[in-house]
């Protein structure tokens, strides 16, 4: 239990620190990697954890990986350093949210989600959502998704939502996958005529 709530609400300082309370981060901003601007918090205390553990749930992925999909969805104006990145995934495969495998032959770690981990983003999805909502604005709003529409955001976030729901529940059948993807294909021929 300690350690659920050392994973959830982080520590008085920092420690298993995310690059957002009081750790070293990587901004590229106009000044350089770590210029003034283009930095800011963009996940707030702790919300690092939930953002690693959804795109590992999405994708096993190594450390590095990550970083980049994180840097890549900020339009490159924020990179968390490997110096946060790697605690924060020890302290998910401690809390055994997260397996690692490094079958590869190089020696890289592989993070896969466990069923413990799923749990735990099922259990927090309101919170896990409003993390990958505020990855994908951009920091300080200033994301590749910042001249969208806020009714668009919203609107592909419940959609993204709606998906991962009705996935995290039993397995489609042969009928419904089929209606499912029925369902997405029509919404991309409709959202291609506007």
């Amino acid at each position: 239990m300690r350690d659920f709530k050392r994973f959830l609400h982080g520590t008085q300082r920092g420690e298993h620190g995310d690059g957002l309370s009081g750790g070293r981060e990587h901004h590229a901003g106009p000044r350089g990697p770590r210029g003034g601007r283009g930095g800011g918090r963009v996940f707030g205390h702790g919300g690092l954890r939930f953002v690693l553990l959804q795109l590992i749930a999405d994708k096993p992925s190594h450390g590095y990986e990550l970083i980049k999909v994180i840097e890549e969805r900020l339009g490159g104006r924020y990179s968390p350093s490997p110096g946060i990145v790697y605690p924060t995934l020890t302290l998910l495969e401690e809390l055994g949210y997260v397996s690692v495998d490094t079958a590869d032959g190089g020696g890289r770690k592989r993070y896969t989600v466990t069923d413990g981990g799923k749990d735990f983003l099922a259990a927090n999805r309101e919170t896990t959502d409003e993390m990958m909502a505020r990855m994908d604005g951009g920091v300080d709003g200033a994301g590749p998704r910042a001249g969208r529409p806020p009714q668009v955001i919203r609107a592909i976030e419940n959609l993204k939502l709606a998906m991962r729901m009705r996935l995290a529940r039993e397995p489609l059948t042969e009928q419904q996958a089929h209606e499912f993807a029925a369902v997405l294909d029509s919404a991309a021929q409709q959202l291609e005529r506007i």
